[in-house]
């Protein structure tokens, strides 16, 4: 009988070393191909629908790819990614011509900046101790979200040198993945595709950022230079910052070769104590090229 998944702050907190050493693994567009199908199949159609915004929808889905999948924005949680959307959203000439209201969302902006976790319950518990009917309707569209993923969403595999290297990394080291999904997703991603056995812990959004996933798995734990992030987004590698971690990145539309580099190359220089320096330099200047802060709306005017 497959034992039960750890995915509480309790078990992060009280991981205990097997390895000298940890890796932290980010999941969607890093192990699974599915940051496309869920931002632009699930997320960004409920967008223009739960804001009566379906007139411009295509500037809706325009602003919220580039965000969410195409910039340095890329794998935020995604009540910040949604601000940020609607940030760029509000700025579009053809947007502004539409005559639309586009949301301001002043409510979620002091959310975000609370520094509370930004998951469902906790905004649950903001919206209804607040009364506010903004904070409800963010709710509202976040677990319209869940309900569409958890509907269409279904046995991605993850990429073939992503599997290789969690059974690689499964032998030598100790794993968890870090991400901002929701804990639920994750686990039945993870464990439908047989791969949850690989890690520790599975970390979602419930437990905090992912700095704070790394920081309270690696506490007085491993030595420095012993902790190593994997993640496709530039938010997994300031976290590997903020944690005081390495970083190696899963490049945005070459990921099967990033997993290959880092099951041939990246992994032994991790493990032998080589991989900070000039090698996370270059792999970092790599990844920082793939993600732009300007959109393409703005750089074909320039």
């Amino acid at each position: 009988m497959p034992k039960a998944v750890k995915s509480s702050a309790q078990d992060l907190q009280e991981l205990k070393p097997k390895h000298d050493n940890l890796v932290g693994i980010d999941s969607d567009g890093c192990v699974f191909d599915s940051m496309s199908i869920k931002q632009k199949k699930c997320f960004h159609g409920l967008i223009a629908s739960h804001w009566n915004l379906q007139q411009i929808e295509h500037l809706v889905r325009e602003c919220a790819e580039f965000v969410n999948l195409y910039s340095r924005w890329r794998g935020q949680n995604r009540f910040v990614a949604l601000l940020t959307s609607f940030d760029f959203l509000r700025k579009r000439p053809e947007a502004i011509r539409s005559g639309l209201e586009i949301p301001t969302l002043e409510s979620l902006r002091r959310f975000i900046e609370s520094g509370k976790t930004l998951s469902n319950d906790v905004l649950r518990e903001e919206a209804e101790r607040n009364k506010d009917p903004e904070l409800m309707s963010l709710l509202e569209w976040s677990l319209a979200v869940n309900a569409e993923v958890a509907k269409n969403v279904k046995h991605l595999p993850p990429f073939g040198w992503a599997l290789k290297s969690l059974a690689r990394i499964h032998e030598q080291s100790d794993a968890i993945c870090v991400s901002q999904t929701p804990t639920e997703a994750l686990v039945r991603e993870w464990k439908g595709s047989n791969i949850a056995h690989y890690v520790e812990i599975i970390a979602g959004q419930e437990l905090g950022t992912k700095a704070e996933h790394l920081s309270m798995a690696t506490q007085n734990r491993y030595e420095r230079g012993r902790v190593l992030m994997i993640g496709d987004a530039d938010g997994d590698r300031k976290a590997a910052n903020e944690a005081n971690t390495l970083f190696y990145p899963i490049n945005p539309g070459h990921e099967d070769t990033s997993w290959h580099r880092f099951h041939d190359e990246a992994y032994d220089k991790f493990l032998a104590g080589k991989f900070a320096g000039h090698y996370a330099t270059m792999v970092s200047d790599e990844f920082e090229a793939l993600l732009p802060a300007i959109p393409p709306w703005k750089r074909k005017v320039e």
